[in-house]
């Protein structure tokens, strides 16, 4: 498989799978956060299998000549990530999973209806969207001008990099069927679960990424405050230091 990656930064590295939507622009602040203590690695994904996704970051560790990186998953990334892990521990330095659903996540009435027309029904969620996320929104950016800005710059990546609606639904069923409870607990590798606050994550529940934290031994937990699920891009500064202390915390304590 060939991976169009992309590669930012200098210092350690690190792989950032990105969420559902697939397409790593839709990361860009993060990645740009992330960039000034990491050297980055992140592409857009290919399809909804998720042995095949692994195979992807495997592919863009090989490509960028790097044998060991923290892995980085955001929202469906995290899944992702949790697999890669279990499967590739040799090449997972740390894992971080930022507001990944639960590992073994029961989808609600409306979403499974999405998932068998996602061309008639896809559309609607798209333009739920933006109502659901407000109230996540107004509280992560509290400015009306930088809101603003980030709302047109949402816009632009919608345009400028478009998503496959049928491309998510499979992925969406990939999270409703998945378990991931037995990769859980194999995975040695050093390991952050970031959530947002509870009622400010519309998308995926906290108390479901937190299964995590008792599935993975020795995991811990951050909380990033003021957001939900979207802290990696409407906070990505908070965000990319909770991610630098925690490495830097594992890799002193190595050293």
């Amino acid at each position: 498989m060939t991976v169009n990656i992309i590669d930012r930064g200098s210092g350690p590295p690190l792989v950032l799978i990105p969420g559902l939507q697939g397409r790593w622009e839709y990361m860009r602040p993060a990645v740009e956060a992330l960039s000034a203590s990491f050297r980055v690695i992140t592409f857009s994904l290919a399809g909804a299998d998720l042995d095949g996704l692994v195979q992807q970051a495997t592919d863009a560790l090989d490509r960028a000549e790097i044998e060991r990186a923290t892995i980085c998953g955001v929202s469906f990334g995290g899944l992702v990530a949790v697999r890669f892990a279990a499967r590739q521990a040799p090449r997972c330095a740390a894992l971080v999973l930022a507001s990944t659903p639960c590992p073994a996540l029961q989808l609600r009435r409306r979403h499974r209806m999405y998932l068998k027309a996602p061309w008639v029904f896809g559309p609607v969620f798209l333009a739920e969207s933006p109502w659901r996320l407000r109230p996540e929104i107004r509280v992560a950016i509290p400015e009306r001008r930088e809101r603003r800005a980030f709302s047109f710059s949402a816009v632009r990546t919608l345009v400028s990099a478009p998503i496959s609606l049928s491309t998510m639904a499979a992925r969406a069923k990939v999270i409703a069927t998945a378990n991931l409870e037995a990769d859980c607990g194999g995975i040695t590798a050093p390991t952050l679960i970031v959530t947002g606050e509870a009622h400010l994550d519309h998308v995926v529940p906290v108390e479901g990424s937190a299964v995590y934290q008792r599935l993975i031994p020795h995991a811990r937990a951050a909380v990033l405050r003021q957001t939900g699920h979207l802290g990696s891009i409407t906070r990505p500064h908070e965000f990319a230091a909770i991610v630098r202390n925690f490495v830097e915390g594992h890799r002193d304590a190595a050293a």
